[in-house]
């Protein structure tokens, strides 16, 4: 066990809540702080933004509610002198700040020292044209692209690749300046937006219909390496994964496509050097398997906060541990309390996550979501299969829907909103099934959503037709909707009786929730995990 400890750390926020970087790296920043507390490590944390739980009094040592640049970073190191930063639990507002910081000598002047993920491979992952020379080392595909940094340039790499194409923007969050481009006069656009804020964009090939794969990393200085979590984009590449319904376990991979990019990540991350926790992105053809790489966030990302919830695996406060030197197999997971972190998480339910958008607060705002992040929030939901996580999420974003069906929701273009997706997209998949469109015709509109997804939308709108038609709700029909995320509430709207009618009916025929806990299969050990789902036996 390598482990030097820093008798004080400086950990960096990620500031105010904005599109593309919200609450999800207080949890992150919280745990790191938690982690440090357990070790008897002074913390010093620079965030401006009062409405988060890491800078209540209990949490770090002293909060400073500062800006996150150079010149604000530079003083409190100056006043406070840590001895070690936390780069990689602020989202990429942290990430960006430690950098600068490592680039003007700021950090060595003042004997700062970076723990976890070295700069050195930060920068690899940052940096487009360092991130796919350093995969192609170890053979791993990454989308055909060339890395510019101006506007001429940028025009010569189009013509070599190819339109249309994907610009994607480096050291930026949530997609920012990126975008699918058709031709030469959307690409100056593009552009001139693009290079106002970052100093380098990247070409690549267009994956337009590519499922979206994500793996959730953990590696420790003494190379142990696990995948923690696997998730799964409902819209294929071209909706950013923060604007896409996520779920996670992967649903529509085969086995050896599942392993075979298991396998890429491990041998990615072990190439690159990262040291605490990172998220691989990949594209993956559905019918080839063929896969590319596109992208590696060597820091807690939003993924991460889903990951960790979902799987019961504290991903950052691991992470944190991981970056004082400790090797995996002497972490215990504080969820579980009986396994170490090296054991990986396999689930017997589904977990899913789901966007929230406000654009009706935004003047102006367009509904069509694509690959720049719009959503404002996010929501969890768990169930026993994918039919009953997806109408509990859709519960949860308190639109005023009842579940996927038994809404009233308007469409000028159902068809429209499928083809050009919308925030209300999944309505328009059920409306359009609704209509008795085919899953084959949806797949094709819908850009490549997988077929597994629209057949289970599917069987929801079927469910909901049989419950419409039945003279008499009887035992099966009922329990078949409950195990299909019907709510009482949902199951009432569509028979003209009330919550409390479905209620009653349901308990005369003895169709009661089972409380269950999730157990959480860490290698042969079974362990419990502080999750309940309900299931209708």
């Amino acid at each position: 066990m390598n482990v030097t400890k820093p008798k004080k750390v400086l950990i960096l926020g990620s500031g105010g809540l904005r599109i593309g970087q919200a609450g999800e790296f207080d949890y992150s920043g919280s745990q790191a702080i938690k982690a440090m507390k357990e070790e008897g490590i002074e913390t010093v944390l620079i965030n401006p933004n009062i409405a988060t739980v890491q800078t209540n009094d209990d949490m770090a040592g002293k909060v400073y509610f500062l800006p996150l640049t150079k010149e604000f970073a530079t003083e409190v190191i100056k006043k406070e002198g840590p001895d070690a930063i936390f780069l990689s639990f602020g989202g990429q507002t942290a990430l960006n700040l430690g950098l600068e910081l490592e680039e003007t000598g700021i950090l060595k002047k003042y004997g700062v020292r970076v723990l976890g993920t070295p700069t050195n491979v930060i920068r690899k992952t940052e940096n487009r044209k360092l991130f796919t020379n350093a995969l192609a080392e170890i053979h791993v595909n990454t989308a055909k692209s060339i890395a510019a940094s101006s506007l001429p340039a940028a025009k010569k790499a189009a013509k070599k690749i190819g339109y249309p194409l994907m610009v994607r923007s480096a050291f930026s969050l949530g997609g920012k300046g990126s975008g699918r481009i058709r031709n030469e006069k959307e690409l100056v656009k593009k552009l001139t937006e693009a290079f106002a804020t970052v100093p380098q964009v990247l070409l690549e090939e267009y994956l337009g219909g590519w499922k979206e794969v994500e793996y959730e990393v953990v590696r420790d200085s003494d190379d142990n390496c696990v995948t923690v979590c696997n998730m799964e984009n409902f819209d294929p590449m071209g909706v950013h994964t923060g604007e896409s319904i996520v779920i996670a376990p992967s649903q529509t991979l085969t086995n050896a496509e599942y392993h075979n990019l298991r396998t890429v990540a491990l041998k990615t991350v072990r190439h690159l050097g990262v040291i605490g926790e990172c998220n691989i992105q990949y594209a993956l053809h559905p019918k080839t398997g063929e896969y590319r790489v596109i992208e590696i966030n060597a820091r807690l990302s939003r993924s991460s906060a889903l990951a960790s919830k979902a799987t019961g695996y504290p991903l950052a406060w691991v992470a944190a541990k991981l970056a004082l030197g400790y090797p995996l197999t002497e972490i215990q997971n504080l969820v579980t309390k009986k396994t170490q972190a090296c054991f990986e998480p396999a689930l017997d339910y589904v977990a899913i996550k789901m966007p929230r958008w406000d654009l009706t607060k935004f003047k102006a705002a367009s509904r069509r979501i694509g690959s720049e992040m719009k959503s404002v929030g996010e929501i969890m939901a768990i169930g026993r299969n994918f039919e009953e996580a997806i109408q509990k999420a859709v519960r949860m974003l308190h639109i005023g829907a009842e579940g996927v069906t038994g809404n009233d929701f308007e469409f000028a273009d159902y068809m429209d909103e499928i083809t050009h997706p919308t925030d209300r997209r999944i309505f328009a998949l059920i409306r359009a099934l609704q209509k008795k469109e085919t899953v084959k015709q949806l797949h094709k509109k819908s850009g490549g959503i997988d077929p597994w997804f629209l057949y289970k939308l599917k069987r929801i709108v079927d469910c909901e037709k049989e419950l419409k038609k039945l003279q008499r709700l009887n035992r099966e029909p009922l329990r078949h909707a409950k195990q299909l995320g019907f709510s009482d509430r949902q199951i009432g709207k569509l028979r003209n009786k009330t919550p409390n009618e479905i209620r009653t009916i349901r308990k005369k025929y003895g169709i009661l929730p089972a409380i269950k806990q999730i157990d959480t299969l860490a290698g042969e050990f079974p362990a419990k995990t502080n999750y309940l789902y309900m299931t209708y036996n």
